[in-house]
Formats: C-alpha cells, structure tokens, sequence
C-alpha cells in the first residue's frame, strides 16, 4: 500500500511557518503591496521621484528604497513620510491569525542539522 502524503491538503502558510520562512514572507509581502501603492499614487498625482523625495524631505536614494519591492530595510517612519506627502495616512492594524498554533510558537525555524536528517531521511 502507497504511503499517504503529509503535505497533500496542507496550507502554504503552514509550509511557510513550519519552514521558519513565515514572517519573512509575510514581511516580504506587506512591503510589496506598500510600494506598489505609493507607486500607484505617485503617478495618479503625476509626482516624479524627485519631486516625491522633496515633500518627503529626503533624499531620491531613500525614496529608491521605499520603492524597491525587494528592499525590507525601510523604516516605519520612512512609510508615514511618504504616505503624509501623498496626502494619506499610513494604517496598521494586528489582526488574529487564522491558525492559533502559530500564535503560540509551536513551529520553530529549521536548524541545519533538521536539514540534513530530512535530507537522509528522503533518500
């Protein structure tokens, strides 16, 4: 008889967070969608780079940052900033989570000695 799979029916989310790649994800995610919308913003406003970095009152690198989908290091500060210059608020919100294990820190990030007994463990 063939072994049932684990995984089959298992949420991404659950990969993610028994992987220990959760909250890196979701931080990844959260800062995406922020420069996509301060972008999107930006041009309905018609606001150049330059132009945008002045009402933030930096400079046009930091600016290059906060617009950089792959960049995570932007301060919260940077975020109300740019937001305050778009004539916007920033809005954050804690919202429960939809699986309470992880609330309570039962999945904990991989350690490279789990790799390697999962890798013999495959083979």
């Amino acid at each position: 008889m063939a072994k049932k799979n684990p995984h089959i029916g298992s949420a991404f989310e659950d990969f993610l967070a028994e992987d220990g790649t959760l909250e890196a994800a979701e931080a990844q995610a959260i800062k995406e969608v922020l420069a996509w919308q301060i972008q999107q913003e930006m041009d309905k406003l018609s606001l150049s780079k330059s132009a945008m970095a002045g009402r933030m009152r930096t400079s046009r690198s930091s600016l290059d940052r906060l617009l950089d989908p792959g960049n995570p290091s932007v301060s919260l500060y940077t975020c109300v900033r740019a937001a305050h210059a778009l004539g916007k608020t920033l809005e954050l919100t804690l919202s429960k989570r939809h699986n309470p294990r992880r609330a309570h820190g039962l999945y904990r990030r991989r350690s490279s000695s789990d790799a390697k007994t999962l890798g013999k463990k495959r083979a």
